[in-house]
């Protein structure tokens, strides 16, 4: 009988994952980045290249348009733009990516900010003809908003420009100058060319003077595991599981995603919000017991006593707990187009794993993400608009600032009569 070798053992480390967000000016090349990044990285089917060269010919290009990976919808195709988020998956053997297509319009900024809400690394591009724009700057400023934590300008079309290291020197001096105002822990320039593959995968001959590694091998090599906070831990219930048969009838876990610290049997624990001590009795993975849970892991985790613990209560350190409140401040960018939000406003408020609902007190302004000016006198957000406000909530949550971690510091607001997800939040801090 023949042996099969696993995927994996358990001396092998894991595939890590990687979540990227595009953003940069319309025509800036995108979607043809990504689409580089697919084909260079031999991660597209055949019968996808074959049909992307038949339309491609059909349009009478002299190449193969590999744009047409990433924009799917037609009145993308139709109009050369990117409208929709498209979310593309591929893996080397370093990594497994996926990479979150946003559009550049600005009618599109809410796109953009739920596409670009989990990311890891923030990707915006620059025409090397056309320099630094307001459209740059503004996906700079809304990467910076959205916390995260690596931005890389790929300056594009560098083929078009003869490959002059001045003109890539320029952009980068003045991009570093804008982006020393923002909050951008890493910061990287690479100079490239989606349509010939230029510093995409490989290096190239074209720019012997960049001495920096190509696109896909900063991806690889990006380290994103200190950015997760290890050091609260914070874990939301999901779900109760309490099997009502078999061996494991008497068996109660606590079902969820772990937000921040790590979990390991043994340790003292809180529930919140009835304020019980426990201790950890054990933590299940999918695949059986694991050591310690940490983000972002789903587990099951049992407890010493027989506490009553539910949906959307959250397991913490005793002496390293959340901030719980009702009176929130908070920077939401508006996603309804039908309807304003307005103080005395009320909406479904969900949080990690609890729902309450919440009534809007004020709007102290509205942030331009072109220019930063804060505008106190708007009283309302509008469709794509971001603004400070404050919330009141029918009962507490259990949270953090944004900038602390972006899993409990972050909402979404739903219009209970239609169900409708109408804006994202961003937690700032308790209002006094």
């Amino acid at each position: 009988m023949t042996q099969t070798t696993p995927l994996r053992t358990d001396s092998e480390p894991a595939v890590e994952m990687l979540r990227v967000a595009t953003a940069g000016s319309v025509d800036d090349g995108k979607s043809t980045l990504i689409g580089r990044l697919l084909y260079d990285s031999k991660a597209i089917f055949e019968d996808q290249l074959a049909s992307v060269e038949d339309t491609s010919r059909r349009r009478g290009n002299a190449h193969t348009d590999l744009s047409l990976l990433t924009d799917g919808l037609r009145a993308e195709r139709e109009q050369g733009i990117t409208i929709d988020v498209a979310y593309r998956y591929f893996a080397t053997p370093r990594r497994k990516f996926v990479i979150a297509d946003t559009p550049g319009h600005i009618q599109y900024t809410r796109n953009m900010v739920t596409g670009a809400s989990t990311a890891d690394v923030a990707m915006v591009l620059v025409d090397a003809r056309k320099g630094l724009l307001e459209q740059s700057r503004r996906h700079a400023f809304l990467a910076s908003l959205l916390g995260i934590p690596h931005l890389v300008v790929c300056v594009n079309k560098m083929d078009l420009v003869g490959y002059d290291r001045a003109v890539f020197e320029a952009i980068r001096t003045e991009f570093a100058e804008f982006a020393a105002r923002l909050d951008v822990p890493d910061l990287t320039f690479i100079p490239v060319s989606a349509l010939n593959g230029d510093n995409i995968v490989t290096r190239g001959t074209n720019m012997p003077w960049y001495e920096g590694s190509s696109l896909m091998h900063h991806l690889e090599e990006v380290h994103v595991a200190s950015d997760r906070n290890l050091v609260d831990v914070r874990f939301p219930v999901q779900y109760v599981l309490r099997p009502r048969d078999g061996e494991h009838r008497d068996y109660r876990g606590y079902a969820g995603t772990v937000a921040a610290g790590v979990l390991r049997p043994g340790d003292e624990v809180v529930v919140l919000p009835s304020g019980f001590t426990t201790r950890i009795a054990g933590i299940d993975g999918p695949d059986g017991p694991v050591a310690a849970a940490f983000p972002p892991m789903s587990v099951a985790v049992r407890l010493t006593d027989d506490l009553d613990v539910s949906r959307g209560d959250m397991i913490c350190r005793p002496d390293n707990r959340p901030r719980t409140g009702q009176d929130l401040r908070a920077m939401v960018c508006w996603l309804a187009a039908d309807a304003d939000l307005r103080p005395g406003a009320t909406y479904a408020l969900k949080h990690t794993t609890r729902t309450v609902r919440a009534r809007v007190g004020e709007v102290r302004y509205r942030l331009d993400v072109n220019t930063g000016h804060r505008d106190t006198e708007c009283g309302a957000l509008a469709l794509n608009d971001i603004g400070r406000v404050t919330l009141r909530t029918t009962a507490p949550l259990f949270h953090d600032t944004y900038r602390r971690n972006r899993a409990t510091g972050s909402f979404i607001l739903v219009d209970e009569a239609t169900n409708n997800t109408v804006g994202a939040g961003m937690l700032l801090d308790d209002a006094p």
